[in-house]
């Protein structure tokens, strides 16, 4: 029965995960075939960017050349696009366990023997399930493309990268879940974990702009999402994981324990 309900959960997410693939191949690719472009003409877009405030080149990670994979990649896809597909997806896959209480579809699984428990892990399950086909996507799209324009991208340090993309992708995805089962409410949960996610960008962005308020940045996700040393070196972001998998762990665990006693009937 878990295995089955794991099975509808991934049937009910298909169309949004392959829409957000979609956009994530197409836009990730469209760039990667930028890349050689922009990195032919690196002077030119240093010139270009050295116009622009010291605060506003902090705030968007601009520091150093695009011409640098790391920096090319984390610019256009680790602080841009793929927070915004990871939140979109978590909080849309994450908080429909309160959307089926609204439309009553919850009592029809709950009903059957299945524990709350399991029901809840599938649940949570199919949310990991579609976040990593997203995270490979995402960054598959610009690798393959990359490769094929002659972007000098190692296939290893991308995978180290997706595996960053996709514990981020958790990290929000539990918050958003322990919301869900909290509040009841998809559009709540839903408002809090985006105005979670706007918060932490806002205060890494401080933190970048503000030596006074560095310490703001410890606080924020986007200070653990960081992608140049993992696409340049290699480099295992292990303290990057163990946070984000720290919050997701203990989130989602929280999350089970409230849904177990949680009263369904109101």
């Amino acid at each position: 029965m878990t295995a089955a309900t794991f099975l509808l959960e991934l049937r009910r997410s298909r169309s949004l995960t392959a829409w957000l693939v979609i956009v994530g191949l197409a836009y990730g690719g469209l760039i990667a075939v930028f890349y050689p472009t922009i990195s032919s003409n690196s002077a030119v877009v240093d010139q270009y960017l050295a116009l622009f405030p010291r605060e506003m080149i902090a705030a968007f990670g601009l520091e150093g050349s695009l011409a640098d994979p790391g920096i090319f990649f984390n610019t256009y896809i680790g602080s841009l696009l793929w927070p915004i597909l990871a939140t979109i997806g978590a909080v849309l896959i994450a908080t429909r366990s309160a959307a089926d209480l609204d439309r009553g579809w919850i009592e029809l699984p709950l009903s059957t023997p299945i524990p709350r428990t399991r029901y809840l892990g599938a649940l949570i399950a199919a949310q990991l399930a579609a976040l990593a086909i997203l995270a490979a996507a995402t960054t598959g799209g610009v690798l393959v493309l990359g490769l094929l324009v002659g972007a000098p991208f190692e296939a290893g340090h991308f995978a180290l990268a997706t595996l960053l993309a996709f514990a981020f992708g958790c990290a929000v995805a539990s918050v958003t879940t322990l919301l869900a089962v909290v509040t009841l409410s998809r559009g709540t949960a839903g408002g809090i974990a985006a105005g979670i996610v706007i918060a932490m960008y806002l205060f890494e962005v401080v933190a970048r702009i503000e030596p006074d308020l560095a310490g703001l940045g410890s606080l924020s996700a986007f200070h653990y999402l960081e992608f140049v040393p993992v696409i340049d070196s290699g480099a295992l972001p292990s303290t990057d994981l163990a946070v984000f998998g720290a919050v997701s762990v203990v989130s989602w665990l929280l999350a089970v324990l409230v849904f177990r006693g949680r009263d369904l009937v109101a």
